[in-house]
């Protein structure tokens, strides 16, 4: 056990040159804003690397990586318990710090730290956005939106929900236009499209591949669908925005090196 000689020798060692801590606001809003679904605010630390910025952050080990390293686990940690607090179920939540923490392993460079620690965030936060669109719905509506999600590659039907939720094809699409105000196939429209908006920003996938990976009919339904919601076609999308903004979205969670693989998706 150590003395209260070595923690004042500690407090003397190199004092002048150890880095000031952030003030805990600063943590607290940023973990704030993963337990909130608050994208755009998440979006913006990662685009200024604000993981890497060792400024206001304490040194708990002599190497950078490792230094960095145990920063990740407290924030782990942190979130998962404060997304347990905002309505993430627990075991879920858990289970994703569990999943992240365990992604150190095989890491030695801050360049693939800052990666998956981007990437539990970005998971975080799009699991936390369901929940807070998902507050006010009815049980049945809120398990049909988990379903479309989880599915997001796939083709869904009114009766593919219906079956999963135990209801009525018709039951389905009455809550859709009582709840969200939208037709159930818009819905599930709207939420491929918004995520395909990833694959163009952050891959050079072809837009047949694209439209194959979301299961739209063909690449130039895909490209009518897109340009009607967005005003641009995923041409032009993709040469205005690639590579210019994170953008993280319910549907492309989990999605590692190669989304279209669409491997360890966790429930």
């Amino acid at each position: 056990m150590k003395k209260e000689s070595d923690w004042l020798a500690f407090q003397l060692e190199e004092n002048d040159e150890l880095p000031k801590h952030n003030h805990q606001n600063r943590e607290l809003l940023f973990y704030r804003h993963v337990a909130d679904g608050n994208l755009d605010a998440i979006q913006e630390n990662i685009a200024n690397h604000e993981f890497l910025n060792p400024n206001g952050i304490g040194r708990l080990s002599k190497d950078v990586v490792q230094n960095f390293k145990y920063h990740y686990v407290i924030s782990a940690a942190l979130i998962a318990r404060l997304c347990v607090d905002n309505g993430m179920e627990m075991e879920k939540a858990y289970r994703l710090s569990d999943f992240y923490i365990q992604q150190l392993d095989d890491i030695s460079t801050l360049d693939e730290l800052e990666k998956v620690h981007d990437q539990m965030v970005l998971d975080y936060t799009n699991r936390m956005v369901i929940i807070k669109r998902s507050a006010n719905l009815s049980r049945p509506m809120t398990e049909c939106m988990n379903y479309i999600y989880s599915h997001l590659k796939e083709r869904i039907t009114v009766k593919d929900l219906a079956e999963y939720t135990s209801n009525s094809a018709s039951y389905i699409s009455r809550l859709f236009k009582e709840e969200l105000n939208i037709s159930t196939s818009e819905y599930i429209r709207n939420a491929k499209l918004e995520a395909s908006k990833n694959l163009l920003r952050y891959s050079d996938y072809s837009l047949v591949e694209i439209a194959n990976y979301f299961s739209f009919t063909s690449q130039s339904h895909f490209s009518q669908l897109f340009q009607k919601e967005t005003g641009l076609t995923p041409k032009k999308y993709r040469e205005k925005y690639y590579g210019t903004h994170w953008k993280g979205t319910a549907g492309d969670i989990m999605e590692y090196d190669d989304p279209l693989k669409n491997e360890d998706l966790l429930s």
